[in-house]
């Protein structure tokens, strides 16, 4: 009975989590309203914030369940290219970003945030998380593993400094996706082989 109440919540959350989503990529974060949210996913309002407790709790677990879908695609970048740190980071970074340019929600909450509407863009830039912790200990936790050359202090530096520069060129991008995801792996490789790789 417990493992049945589980799977009727955790499809309660994501039916909630879809509806927000169609929601905040039509209309942006600003105008999501839990009233609405609760329509669109066919829930008592109630129902809605016994689940979720407020709107900013819709959107720290969307943050969070889009985050997740990321860190499964760079993780499958990674293992593409395990045998070579630079081309790995390469990788992870090119399809980060330009699964944020082709992904509806993010591109919604940048579109606002540029014309000062959007206060979701605090997830991505100013929160610690989930976005910077979750993706930095993933990536440290993977770096370990596929790196063990590379010694603790320069692999928490590595991590820390291609999290940060990927979310800095998801926010404003100054070059083409490869030209970043190129720039940022070297920087990355530098910082993780300060001597070069023997």
């Amino acid at each position: 009975m417990t493992r049945f109440r589980e799977s009727v919540r955790s499809l309660l959350r994501e039916q909630v989590l879809d509806a927000a989503y169609r929601l905040v990529a039509t209309d942006g974060w600003g105008g999501l309203r839990m009233a609405a949210v609760a329509r669109a996913a066919g829930v008592a309002r109630q129902t809605l914030y016994n689940e979720f407790g407020s709107k900013e709790a819709i959107g720290n677990a969307l943050v969070q369940r889009e985050l997740e879908g990321f860190l499964v695609g760079i993780q499958r970048e990674l293992d593409a290219h395990r045998g070579d740190l630079e081309a790995a980071a390469a990788a992870g970074v090119g399809y980060t970003l330009q699964q944020a340019v082709d992904n509806p929600l993010v591109k919604s909450v940048l579109v606002a945030a540029r014309g000062g509407e959007d206060d979701l863009l605090a997830y991505l830039t100013t929160r610690p998380e989930p976005v910077f912790g979750t993706a930095m200990a993933m990536l440290d936790a993977y770096a370990t593993e596929a790196w063990p050359d590379v010694d603790e202090e320069s692999r928490g530096l590595a991590v820390e400094t291609i999290v940060r520069l990927t979310v800095s060129h998801i926010v404003q991008p100054v070059a083409p996706s490869e030209e970043s995801a190129r720039r940022i792996a070297a920087v990355t490789a530098r910082i993780a082989y300060p001597g070069g790789r023997a």
